[in-house]
């Protein structure tokens, strides 16, 4: 037996009392996969009929959005200044001849992000169906790192290091999803 699976045991054991009567040898047998499935099939709470991984789910998507949509289209409807500031980060840097590239290629990422996620929560509320919703995440995963590379070349290192929680958020939301 594998050492995550004795440790399954001891807290299967402790907690439920349940294989006390089984001897060792048979449990050497079993699967960590079946342990695990046992032990989670006393814990699948719902709330409002629906299941609580689903919810997470459903409010990360919305969340990346929320954050793309706002950040997409504001940079899409005030695009001169937003331009002006990346002209202004990038003016010491390999990437000032790449800015007018660039710009128009982050707006679209993010706001392609927020579209893709917006949608996804409508699919996963609809149908169930979730990969459209990844999809936006990993476009969203995607566009902060490309803002994280440009902050770092650009030597903001300050801007680099807020903009982390947010990457770090997408690959947790992400593996919510692989769940």
């Amino acid at each position: 037996m594998s050492m995550l699976g004795a440790k399954i045991r001891r807290v299967l054991v402790l907690i439920y009392g349940v294989f006390d009567s089984i001897p060792y040898v048979c449990l050497s047998n079993i699967s960590t996969n079946v342990i695990m499935t046992q032990l989670l099939a006393f814990s699948n709470p719902t709330i409002l009929g629906f299941e609580l991984l689903f919810i997470l789910k459903l409010l990360v998507t919305l969340y990346s959005a929320a954050l793309f949509l706002q950040s997409g289209f504001d940079k899409a409807f005030d695009y001169s200044g937003n331009r002006a500031f990346i002209n202004g980060m990038f003016q010491k840097t390999i990437l000032k001849p790449l800015v007018p590239m660039l710009m128009p290629t982050i707006t679209v990422l993010e706001v392609a992000a927020g579209l893709f996620s917006l949608a996804g929560a409508g699919a996963m509320l609809l149908s169930g169906q979730e990969q459209i919703a990844i999809i936006g995440l990993l476009l969203g995963a995607i566009s902060i790192l490309s803002l994280f590379f440009g902050q770092r070349l650009a030597k903001d290192y300050g801007g680099a290091g807020a903009i982390t929680p947010y990457f770090i958020f997408f690959i947790g939301a992400l593996v919510l999803f692989a769940l």
